[in-house]
């Protein structure tokens, strides 16, 4: 804030001008009590007395007329007339000083109190003009800060210069430059507009100061802060008054005691306005108000107890270093700062409620009534003091006798605000134990005044949580029976209650009152506590409420408590005591349904739309801006370094220590083959071992580019040329089981290939204890060398429109959002055990597979390949495993060879890549009693952008959205319900890499990525696939190109014309069928063909139809329709 032109104008005029106010009155005291009191025969002592009330008497005077000029005129042009009037107030002060008059050096003095009285109202009255509502409470802690900074270093100047050799025209020279310095400064002060220009000038000044103070109490609230922060300059004037002779008469200590008094006591004004904003957060709130008061009450009894009982003062007084060496003197130095502290917590948020309360044409004559009532209170403080010293009362027990009337002034703000004591002291606890971090705050009152609620309910915590953290006191709606227990009466009375019966359906319509009445209500539309960590069934009752009262709906979310022991997550994840808890607040949101709906149909609209609520709401709170090596480290503390995470065919799991380990280990080496950013290649199956390759390049910022080595050797070329990958990553061992030497050696032309077998053996002990000191560091170099959470974090490959594969290049943020996009629908939790077949070349094994679990605590199963339809479920069965991956196609094949107990352990089985067959669904219902999940996504997007869940299931469809992703549907020729999906979101991709423009990643336009796909999406959001736009087959989930295979056919018979089609296949979802002219032409001879130039066999067409001629559209364009006809009913011509 201090660097903005709204602002550091302001404060810097406004430090300038305390300042230059304290080195006069000062400097004059200092003056007249030690030169010009004695040569004209007057007492000192009574002629300081005098300057300080002659400098306070304009407050009284002037204030009313002060502030009504800074409501009718231009506050920048009235301060910048103010600080040209206390130019000429310097160059008056200084031929008094020079001329050593006691009369013109206090008609400065009280002309300055003139100035100060004027420069007031503007001063706070300019702030709310210049500031947000959420930057108020920063702006006025600044200001107090400066101001008693200002005080010090003024107090200080004026005290010491003035009596060295050329003393005065050292501090005349000081303060005329300080007056030109509020000049220039105040220039800079951005134009404030007056808000009442009309307003008539009453120049009876009693009158308008009567007129001021009955303005000011007409709002409770504002007159109750005028009194409260004149209470406050009441207790600090008795304080800073006093030090000079509590320092000499009670601790026998020198003058540089004294200064050491009012800097601490500055300081800590200091440090407890800017505390006081930090534990706000911006928010303008008087929750900590008596606490501030309770604090200064406590220390300033302190104060008097450590100062009783002191040793016999010495004959001399104290030097600093003296006192300083007495642990009695830091006791008192202590208590003073504390005091002087919690007088910051105290004052900071009274005068930003004053200047918010007040309406802005009136916000400058609040202002000037509060410095009218200040004076008053300092007046008096001053008189009280005197008398009581008269009494011979001592300045220790003057002390004692502020602070205990401290305690009464506390009892009188517990009485007008009595829950915000026990507000802040909830609030303290629940910081000092869970670290309680809330964002959003802002949100609470920009709702306006019927709200709702809506949070997640994760343990017996969170209604305390809310209590002391939301703003004001809201209501809580909590069922009739839970209000009952005896466990929850305590909380109860410190909020207000709403008891509500489920089964009384008139109780919803007294709760639509009690928010109708503009009260803000929580509610937890989960209805419980939730007993998988995840989002569980969302009433529709909150959303009804919150539509029939007109409210807005705010979403909260509470994370961390349910690792508390006060969740019901016992036995599901690690638990400690004190978990660090977070409550995020989203903007406010309108919740109306349609006016046409009624009913039944009502209920289950409000239903929807709220989970769609939640579901975003714990999307978006969630942390996306890491890399995924962070997000790693982030699953090691939460859920513990030793749990073991990983499990591969060599059934030698490894823990997440392990796997940090052996990522900084071999990290270190592959972090020499090619500078950070670049990208490697990745050849390898599925297995731990490949996971370590994968967070050992992410370690330290190498990109993996995750070769598909079923695509066969030009595919593979392409791709490393695409991606400009020019080393690769393998294994010999693997290359031996795939049998892929041929592919490795052809490959080996291109790139250099680097066998992870040979480097493991050149990784010595240093190595190792590198990686060990790394690994006790992790965090610190992961933030160094791991990336940004932008940047690519992986490259997959797919088919591109030519056959040529183009790389996909995803970030973190990408991966991470999808992750967390699927984490807000569907209730998965560490108890469970994910078995995963689908390779992490592809980006539904990548993310689904292997990324989703890791990083949410829950451990993985990896097997090298999904063909393997008789091992996987006997493999299945003996891990225990619950959740399951497939395709249709794999999904067939488990369900004919799988014993019908295999899968007896498995909740979710979740499909995607093609289209579910009503066949396979009933196979798993009927033999293995599961309904399958089937979603629907794209390597572009992540990949998963809709899926069915438990929650929300709808058979032949592939889901619903998840959150955090928009789409629109273009429209498609010849097509009428429906059209062809665009979407966007956090977990769009990056970009592509393609070959005709290597390296260089190509945007989505405008960040939306067009799938090619034709859906539909009904009413409640269930997205149906109706077709592909474009030509491609999936056959096992592979995206095979028509146009390559049609180019296949063009390079084996060249002559000759060709055209492919997809017809549906009943075991691998669609088949590929060649309709040519050739009628020598035969699969086995294209599969010769294709095995000759290293072409994937997925790409041979199945069946090959002869015709005589392939039919053509009039532009000459080949008429695929009729193709595709001519295909289903034409004789086929096999191998």
């Amino acid at each position: 804030m201090l660097a903005r032109r709204r602002f550091l104008p302001l404060f810097i005029t406004q430090f300038l001008g305390a300042m230059n106010d304290n080195v006069l009155k000062n400097a004059l005291v200092i003056l007249v009590i030690y030169r010009l009191a004695d040569a004209a025969g007057l007492n000192g002592q009574i002629l300081a007395t005098v300057a300080a009330g002659i400098f306070i008497l304009p407050f009284f005077l002037f204030s009313a007329t002060a502030g009504q000029l800074a409501d009718r005129l231009d506050k920048k042009l009235m301060t910048v007339a103010v600080k040209a009037s206390e130019v000429v107030i310097m160059l008056l002060a200084i031929v008094g000083f020079v001329a050593e008059s006691i009369f013109l050096l206090m008609t400065a003095l009280f002309l300055m109190g003139v100035h100060s009285t004027f420069f007031g109202p503007i001063k706070y009255g300019i702030l709310p003009a210049h500031l947000g509502r959420h930057e108020l409470l920063a702006g006025n802690a600044l200001i107090e800060a400066g101001t008693f900074l200002a005080i010090l270093i003024g107090t200080i100047l004026g005290g010491v210069l003035i009596l060295l050799d050329g003393g005065v025209a050292l501090t005349t020279t000081l303060m005329l430059a300080v007056a030109l310095g509020g000049l220039a400064s105040s220039l800079y002060i951005p134009n404030a507009p007056p808000p009442a220009p009309d307003l008539a000038l009453d120049v009876n000044l009693v009158r308008a100061t009567v007129d001021l103070l009955a303005g000011a109490r007409r709002t409770r609230a504002i007159w109750l802060s005028i009194m409260a922060i004149s209470w406050f300059w009441l207790v600090g004037a008795t304080f800073l008054s006093q030090f000079p002779a509590f320092a000499k008469d009670v601790l026998g200590a020198d003058e540089h005691i004294v200064t050491l008094f009012l800097t601490v006591f500055s300081v800590g004004i200091g440090l407890g306005s800017l505390l006081c904003n930090r534990l706000l957060r911006g928010l303008i709130s008087a929750t900590y108000v008596p606490l501030g008061a309770l604090g200064m009450a406590i220390f300033g009894v302190d104060l008097f107890f450590a100062s009783a009982g002191l040793p016999p003062r010495p004959d001399r007084l104290l030097t600093i270093g003296e006192f300083l060496a007495h642990v009695w003197a830091w006791r008192i130095v202590i208590d003073l700062l504390l005091v002087a502290v919690f007088g910051g917590i105290y004052i900071v948020p009274l005068y930003a409620i004053l200047q918010s309360e007040g309406e802005e044409s009136h916000r400058s004559r609040l202002i000037a009534a509060n410095n009218v009532v200040n004076a008053a209170f300092m007046v008096a403080a001053a008189l009280i003091t005197s008398v009581m010293l008269a009494l011979e009362v001592t300045v220790p027990q003057v002390f004692l006798i502020v602070s205990l009337l401290n305690l009464v002034a506390l009892v009188v703000i517990c009485r007008i605000l009595p829950d915000a004591l026990v507000k802040s002291m909830i609030q303290a606890v629940l910081r000092l134990l869970y670290r309680v971090e809330i964002t959003g705050i802002e949100h609470a009152r920009a709702a306006g005044p019927r709200v709702l609620y809506v949070v997640n309910h994760v343990s017996f915590l969170d209604g305390l949580l809310l209590g002391a953290f939301l703003p004001e006191k809201p209501t809580f709606a909590i069922n009739t029976y839970t209000a009952r227990q005896w466990w929850v009466r305590p909380f109860l009375s410190l909020v207000d209650a709403f008891a509500l019966d489920p089964t009384n359906p008139m109780a919803t319509k007294a709760l639509i009152r009690v928010v109708q009445e503009g009260r803000h209500c929580v509610i937890f539309p989960e209805g419980r506590i939730t007993v998988t960590g995840a989002l569980m069934k969302v009433y529709e009752g909150p959303g009804l409420v919150a539509d029939k009262a007109g409210a807005r709906i705010v979403p909260v979310r509470i994370d961390g408590a349910q690792y508390s022991p006060f969740s019901r997550l016992r036995g599901k994840v690690r638990l400690r005591w004190f978990p660090k808890i977070t409550i995020t607040l989203l903007p406010p949101r309108d919740f109306a349904l349609p006016a046409d709906m009624i009913g039944r149909q009502r209920r289950h609209a409000a239903g929807v739309k709220l989970y769609d609520v939640m579901a975003e709401l714990m999307f978006e709170t969630c942390e996306r801006n890491q890399t995924l090596f962070q997000a790693l480290l982030d699953a090691r503390a939460i859920h513990g370094g030793s749990r073991p995470i990983l499990e591969d065919v060599e059934r030698k799991p490894i823990s997440y220590d392990r796997l940090v380990l052996g990522s900084f280990v071999l990290g270190g080496r592959l972090a020499r083959l090619a500078a950070p950013g670049a990208r490697i290649g990745v050849l390898l199956p599925n297995s731990i071992g490949a996971v370590v390759v994968f967070f050992a390049l992410q370690a330290f910022g190498r990109v993996p580019a995750m070769l598909n080595f079923s695509t066969g050797l030009d595919s593979m070329r392409a791709a490393c040329k695409a991606a400009q990958i020019g080393r690769v990553l393998t294994s010999r061992v693997f290359i031996a089981r795939a049998k892929l030497e041929r592919v490795a050696a052809e490959l080996s032309r291109d790139v250099e290939l680097i066998y992870l077998d040979d480097l493991r053996a050149e990784i010595g002990l240093v190595d190792k204890l590198r990686g060990l000191v790394m690994r006790l560091f992790a965090r610190g170099v992961a933030r160094r060398s791991s990336g940004n959470p932008t940047s690519p974090a992986v490259v997959l490959f797919t088919s591109g429109s030519e056959g040529t594969p183009k790389g996909v290049a995803l970030s973190h943020s990408n991966i991470l959002a999808n992750k967390h996009q699927l984490a807000a629908r569907i209730d998965y939790n560490p108890t469970d055990i994910v078995f995963n077949a689908l390779p992490i070349f592809h980006s539904f094994g990548l993310t689904g597979g292997l990324m989703l679990p890791l990083l949410s605590g829950i451990r993985s199963f990896l097997y090298p390949s999904p063909l393997h339809y008789r091992i996987v479920p006997e493999l299945s069965y003996d891990t225990n495993a619950t959740i399951l991956f497939g395709t249709d196609t794999f999904l067939t094949g488990y369900a004919r060879a799988a014993n019908p107990y295999d899968f007896y352990s498995v909740r979710y089985v979740f499909a995607g890549a093609e289209r579910v067959r009503p066949e396979t669904r009933a196979i798993w219902a009927d033999k293995f009693g599961l309904r399958i999940l089937e979603g629907y996504g794209a390597t572009e997007t992540s990949p998963v952008l809709a899926a069915n869940t438990p929650m929300h299931f709808k058979a032949g469809t592939v889901g619903r959205l998840l959150p955090g992703i928009k789409y629109r549907l273009d429209a498609v020729p010849g097509i009428e319900t429906g059209g062809k999906l665009v979407v966007s979101g956090p977990n769009v991709m990056l970009g592509y890499l393609k070959v005709d423009n290597p390296g260089v990643v190509d945007p989505p336009a405008d960040g939306w990525y067009d799938t090619g796909d034709i859906v539909e999406i009904d009413a409640d959001g269930f997205v149906t696939i109706q077709g592909r736009a474009k030509r491609f087959a999936k056959i096992a989930g592979e995206m095979v190109s028509l146009a390559a295979v049609e180019q296949q056919a063009e390079l084996a018979w060249p002559g000759h014309h060709h055209a492919a089609v997809a017809l549906p296949d009943p075991r691998k979802g669609e088949r590929v069928v060649l309709v040519t002219d050739n009628r020598d032409a035969t699969s086995a001879a294209f599969l010769a063909a294709a095995r000759e130039r290293g072409v994937a066999e997925v790409m041979v067409p199945r069946t090959v139809v002869v015709v005589d001629k392939l039919p053509v559209l009039g532009t000459g364009k080949t008429d695929y329709v009729a193709v595709k006809k001519l295909a289903e009913e034409a004789r086929e011509v096999t191998a």
